[in-house]
């Protein structure tokens, strides 16, 4: 008997072959586990992405949800609210602000490589995509440099699950209630002493008279924090991943670093680091000779959808000059990712510098130590062997 276990370290190893049983043969499957329906075919995703009405996100968007999240950021809204919140927030999100970050990231990536020239191993989690994220981000929004580390774990903490209890531990939701507690100290602070930052572009943002409510900056920085160190570093790390274990297509980058925006875009769909997110029924909707109800929960498996060849052809090769347009890498609907400009931008100039000092690496581990989480996908710990 066919089962699908979100929270099972098979999954986190490998989902593919799960998700490949689900598109031919379980198209609309009902998981104990999960206690959620899953949705696994490109076209079924796509068309709950752009039904907001009947696929409400509402309720949460993470498969195991945070206790008071829902219905204070961006992806746990629907129209109009969310169309409210997405204005506000995106105008501090200016083409001009993330064009800006080109320089930052550059030189953050540098100084990452500088502290690693000269070995002949590194953590590419570590000691480059970690580095890389948390520093960018700690400049974007102005925050104290001695919070690295603590800001760094709980955002790490705060996507995983425990396996074992099958839903968020106290660990986890310990770190949610103190990164919480930290934006709201960065809120009041921001407000006694005004910047040039993104909590001030927050808290300063004003569409036709209307400005963000305490509470919606305080979740939408926890939000941004956690996506920003954590997401991003997952993303350039299974970019990473990819790359070690594609050598032709590492060596074309190399050679014409040009083609890294479309590598990157194709790393977004072979392998994307945002698996799974659900969303809650308003309504009865029967799909694939089954009846989902109104009140249940939906996992919508973004890494299946990349992977169906009713929509990419060969999907389960990596072809670095696929160009995949629609790719499910950033989500899409009203919900796609706001970040998608700033991710796009500092994971193409990160791996610039990246393969002009690092031009080959092959991977250490046969087998990886893969992060615990419903949502999210990405090794733990991804040693490279350089040259």
């Amino acid at each position: 008997m066919f089962r699908f276990d979100p929270y099972s370290p098979a999954v986190d190893a490998d989902p593919f072959p799960f998700y490949k049983t689900l598109r031919d043969e379980h198209p609309c499957f009902w998981s104990d586990e999960a206690n959620m329906w899953v949705l696994s075919r490109y076209d079924d995703i796509v068309t709950a992405l752009n039904d907001w009405e009947t696929y409400s996100s509402a309720r949460g968007n993470l498969m195991d949800e945070m206790p008071n999240r829902a219905g204070a950021t961006l992806g746990t809204t629907d129209p109009p609210r969310h169309d409210r919140l997405r204005g506000l927030v995106q105008f501090a999100f200016t083409k001009k602000a993330v064009e800006g970050l080109t320089e930052p990231v550059r030189a953050s990536a540098n100084r990452a490589l500088d502290a690693i020239q000269g070995e002949k191993t590194f953590d590419f989690v570590s000691q480059f995509s970690s580095k890389v994220t948390v520093d960018v981000l700690f400049g974007l929004f102005n925050l104290p440099r001695e919070n690295e580390k603590m800001v760094r774990d709980k955002a790490v903490l705060m996507v995983q699950s425990d396996p074992a209890t099958r839903q968020k531990g106290p660990e986890h939701l310990a770190a949610f209630q103190w990164m919480s507690e930290y934006a709201k100290s960065l809120v009041e602070l921001r407000k006694a002493e005004p910047g040039d930052d993104l909590i001030t572009a927050l808290i300063t943002a004003e569409v036709d008279g209307e400005k963000l409510a305490d509470r919606e900056i305080q979740m939408t920085i926890t939000t941004l924090i956690m996506a920003g160190i954590e997401s991003l570093s997952g993303f350039l790390t299974m970019f990473a991943y990819n790359l070690a274990d594609h050598p032709d297509a590492r060596r074309q980058l190399v050679a014409n670093p040009a083609l890294i925006a479309d590598a990157m875009e194709e790393s977004l769909r072979y392998n994307t680091s945002a698996q799974r997110f659900r969303r809650c029924l308003q309504r009865d909707v029967e799909l694939h000779g089954q009846v989902m109800r109104q009140g249940d929960f939906v996992c919508l498996a973004y890494g299946s959808g990349n992977r169906d060849d009713r929509r990419f052809p060969n999907a389960h090769i990596y072809d670095i000059a696929r160009k995949p347009k629609g790719h499910l890498g950033f989500g899409g609907g009203v919900h796609a990712c706001l970040g998608t400009a700033f991710a796009r931008l500092a994971s193409k100039v990160a791996f610039e510098e990246l393969l002009k000092r690092v031009p080959d690496f092959t991977r250490v581990q046969d087998q990886l130590p893969w992060m615990s989480s419903t949502t999210f996908r990405s090794p733990t710990r991804l040693e490279l062997a350089v040259g």
